[in-house]
């Protein structure tokens, strides 16, 4: 019993550290596609100008409640489910 909680805090901790990379990624590639759009509608605005900085604040506010966002919540569900499986299969067959 001890190693199988062992197995579910790994699993855990690597679920944790696995969603905050996805999550990152996943963020800055929503963050350069808005800079991207922002760049294509103020051409005489290049660079890194506050205003800038302020359109891409306002439109990553909404990115949580995504599905791609809400989709990352998969992370902690699949691990784990393949995981009780393999061990009712294992365990009761």
């Amino acid at each position: 019993m001890a190693a199988f909680i062992r197995l579910i805090l790994f699993l855990l901790i690597a679920e944790a550290a696995f969603y905050l990379l996805l999550r990152v990624y996943l963020r800055s590639l929503r963050t350069e596609r808005l800079e991207e759009i922002w760049d294509e509608r103020h051409p005489s605005m290049p660079g890194n100008t506050p205003a800038r900085r302020a359109f891409v604040r306002r439109s990553m506010i909404g990115f949580d409640r995504t599905l791609r966002s809400r989709l990352l919540l998969l992370v902690f569900v699949l691990p784990n489910l393949a995981v009780m499986g393999i061990v009712y299969w294992i365990n009761w067959q």
